[in-house]
């Protein structure tokens, strides 16, 4: 069995930066029992299987797997999966300006990408979330998420940035810190989080601080994501939809809201993803994300 694949990096406009992902345009003869197998063989955040739609009106099915096994939505697995499929001519488009729709674990999820040169290329890649963020259930208490990540009580940022899980597909742990220093200095502790985090819908943890580093953007942020045997992220979609409604509701005006995020320094691989949020009358109407990729190869993987 051979199984044509493409990798790219994403959340990120030059090769080896953002979070690779690699993608396999036609799975549908891929047998199910080897869809796990194939994802640890690539050791990367997701792995992507693509499928024809169940429903015509949509682009493509989507089913995203970790090495940990599989999820219903994640950012940079959509957005990456769009981008390579239009990169290698999987799709094609005829203007500067496309959307497609990928059927996700979620439900629908809809992309919007711009290109260059007629439709050629595409440079920049947005999803919409499928669902609306959700909040709760209430955090673990601040001394023991220090614990957890191996911080000072000090450190976190408190009153009303308090810790908060929010979800929009997919649970994460908003945990907003006084300073960069901070999020740097964090580190998962992986006996604290099983004693207290382990199962719970606060697993995956995304620390934040609204002290950035790069020019044009506006925090800094890094993800842990253990259960999902992802040590640490380095660039997260579905965790930064997530921290655009925990922002969103803190933020007194309605309107597109906007920030610009910078993950992955940490680990060598920096990141940058765009966040907008819709708010009408205070409540959150619409959540997005997105930024650039790069295609880094392709392959196939030969089996038995």
């Amino acid at each position: 069995m051979s199984l044509h694949y493409y990798t790219a990096d994403v959340f990120t406009d030059r090769p080896f930066g953002g979070n690779q992902l690699a993608v396999f345009p036609d799975a549908t003869d891929i047998p199910e029992e080897l869809l796990l197998p194939i994802t640890r063989e690539f050791n990367f955040s997701e792995v992507t299987f693509v499928y024809p739609p169940a429903d015509a009106r949509h682009t493509r099915r989507v089913r995203i797997f970790t090495p940990g096994g599989e999820i219903p939505f994640a950012g940079h697995p959509t957005v990456g999966t769009a981008f390579v499929l239009f990169a290698t001519g999987e799709l094609r488009a005829s203007c500067d300006d496309a959307t497609v729709v990928l059927e996700e674990g979620v439900g629908a999820v809809p992309v919007r990408l711009r290109f260059r040169d007629g439709g050629a290329a595409p440079v920049f890649a947005q999803l919409s979330a499928a669902k609306l963020p959700e909040f709760g259930p209430p955090a673990v208490d601040v001394a023991t998420l220090a614990s957890v990540l191996s911080l000072d009580v000090a450190d976190f940022l408190g009153g009303d940035y308090a810790p908060e899980t929010v979800s929009v597909g997919l649970p994460f742990l908003i945990v907003p810190l006084r300073d960069r220093a901070a999020v740097r200095r964090a580190r998962m502790k992986v006996d604290a989080w099983e004693r207290t985090l382990r199962g719970t819908a606060s697993s995956e943890v995304m620390v934040f601080a609204l002290d950035p580093e790069r020019p044009g953007t506006d925090l800094r942020a890094r993800v842990f994501v253990p259960g999902l045997n992802v040590p640490e992220d380095p660039a997260t979609g579905s965790a930064s939809a997530c921290l655009g409604g925990y922002l969103a509701r803190r933020t007194p005006r309605d309107g597109t809201l906007r920030w610009v995020s910078e993950q992955g320094v940490e680990m060598g691989r920096p990141s940058v993803i765009e966040i907008e949020v819709d708010k009408a009358g205070g409540q959150v109407t619409a959540v997005r994300c997105g930024g650039s990729a790069v295609l880094i190869g392709a392959g196939k993987l030969v089996i038995g």
